[in-house]
C-alpha cells in the first residue's frame, strides 16, 4: 500500500477562489505537517496548481494520470460530483472517508429558515429544490449502507449526526460503528493570536459573514439589534444585496467584501464584541474562531451553539426573538472578565489530530 490520499472537494482556495472551502485547507495543512501524502481534486479547478504547499488537480488530470491512491476523502459529498465519482472510480480505493458539514445531506425545506423575500425562489423552483433534496437523500439512504463496510463517516457535530440520521432515514445501527464526531479546527492564526483587549476599539459590535443574503446568518436580526441599540457602533462585513432591500441604520457600517483569516483578525482586534446570531448551523466555525481568539462573542441560544460554545466563558447567547435586548450590558459583562484563558478545544491537536489518527489507522489496515 502506498499510503497516498486523494481529497475531493467541490471548490478549494487558490486557482481564482481564495476563501472557498478554507475549512478543508486548514486541516490539509495539518495533515501534511503530520506526514500524510495528500492530493486535492478540486472539481471547480480549470488547471492544476499548488496552494500553500498543497497540490491541487483537476478531474481531467485525475482521469489522465492513473495515479494510485489508497484512501479517498470527500468533503461535503454531493450527488452531481462526489457520488458519481465514487460510483465510477470507487473500486480504485481501499477505503472512503466522508465528511458531512451541512446541506449536502439535509432537506433544505425542513432544516433551513425561510429565505428573505428578495431571494425567495418561485413556487416552481422551490418545489424542484425540494424534489431534488428528497432525491439526493433517497440516494444516500440506499448508497451509504452499501459502502459502509469500507467507509468512515465524519460529522462536525452531534447535531449534524442527528440531522443526518433524520434526513437520510438511517439509524446508528446502519453505520456499523463506522462514524466519528470531529469538530472543524480553527485556523492557525486564531490559535496563535491573542485578543488585544486593552487597545482602543473602533467598533462596539462586529458581524462577519461571507453571504449576507442567507437568512440563516441573521443579518436582519443584526440590523434590528443595531436599530434598537443606537448608541453603539456596528460593523457588518460580507457580500450580498441585503442593504439594497433593507434600510441600514446610521450606526451600521457595511463593508461589501470577503476577508481572509489575517484580515478577519485585524478587524476583530478593532472591535469590542463579535455579534454572530444564527438560525441554523452545523457547528458555527466562524464563531468558534472568534471565541478562540479570546474576544467577547454574542450568538444565538440554539442547541448547536451550546454544543459548540458552552465551554467558552467569553460567549453569551441571546434569544433570536428578542431584538430589543440591551447589547451594551451583555458586552460589558463579558468584558469584566477579560483577559480570558485561551480555550484550546478547537486547536489542531484536539480536532485535526483526531482525524490524522483515524486516517493512520485506516492506512494500516
Amino acid at each position: 500500500m502506498n499510503g497516498k490520499i486523494l481529497i475531493i472537494v467541490t471548490s478549494y482556495p487558490g486557482g481564482g477562489s481564495t476563501e472557498a472551502h478554507r475549512f478543508v485547507h486548514v486541516r490539509n495543512l495539518f495533515y501534511v505537517s503530520s506526514g500524510l501524502d495528500i492530493t486535492v481534486l478540486n472539481f471547480s479547478a480549470k488547471y492544476d496548481y499548488n496552494y500553500e504547499g498543497i497540490n491541487v488537480i483537476t478531474l481531467d488530470t485525475y482521469k489522465n494520470e492513473n495515479a494510485e491512491y489508497e484512501l479517498l476523502i470527500s468533503h461535503q459529498p454531493n450527488i452531481r460530483q462526489h457520488y458519481r465519482f465514487i460510483k465510477k472510480y470507487g473500486s480504485r480505493f481501499n477505503k472512503y472517508m466522508l465528511f458531512f458539514h451541512g446541506h449536502e445531506v439535509l432537506r433544505f425545506k425542513a432544516t433551513y429558515p425561510k429565505p428573505y423575500n428578495y431571494v425567495s425562489k418561485t413556487p416552481l423552483k422551490s418545489l424542484l429544490r425540494d424534489l431534488y433534496d428528497q432525491f439526493k437523500l433517497a440516494i444516500w439512504h440506499k448508497f451509504i449502507p452499501k459502502i459502509i463496510n469500507k467507509s468512515m463517516l465524519v460529522f462536525v457535530s452531534n447535531w449534524m449526526l442527528e440531522e443526518f440520521l433524520k434526513s437520510t432515514k438511517l439509524s446508528l445501527d446502519d453505520l456499523l460503528g463506522n462514524y466519528s464526531i470531529t469538530y472543524n479546527c480553527v485556523g492557525k492564526l486564531f490559535q496563535d493570536t491573542e485578543y488585544d483587549f486593552k487597545s482602543v476599539k473602533d467598533y462596539d459590535f462586529v458581524t462577519i459573514r461571507s453571504n449576507l443574503d442567507g437568512s440563516k446568518y441573521c443579518i436582519d436580526l443584526v440590523t434590528e439589534l443595531a436599530r434598537n441599540n443606537p448608541k453603539s457602533k456596528f460593523l457588518v462585513i460580507g457580500k450580498g444585496k441585503f442593504y439594497s432591500h433593507s434600510i441600514k441604520p446610521s450606526n451600521v457600517i457595511w463593508e461589501d467584501r470577503v476577508l481572509n483569516h489575517r484580515e478577519i483578525i485585524e478587524v476583530l482586534q478593532k472591535s469590542r464584541c463579535a455579534l454572530m446570531p444564527t438560525r441554523t448551523d452545523a457547528q458555527g466555525l466562524m464563531m468558534c474562531e472568534m471565541a478562540t481568539l479570546g474576544m467577547p462573542v454574542i450568538t444565538s441560544d440554539l442547541p448547536v451553539c451550546h454544543e459548540a460554545l458552552d465551554m467558552f466563558e467569553n460567549v453569551s447567547m441571546i434569544d433570536n426573538e428578542n431584538t430589543k435586548i440591551d447589547l451594551e450590558k451583555i458586552c460589558e459583562k463579558l468584558e469584566e472578565k477579560m483577559p480570558y484563558k485561551k480555550q484550546e478545544c478547537y486547536f489542531n491537536t484536539n480536532t485535526s489530530l483526531h482525524e490524522v489518527c483515524i486516517i493512520t489507522s485506516i492506512l494500516k489496515k
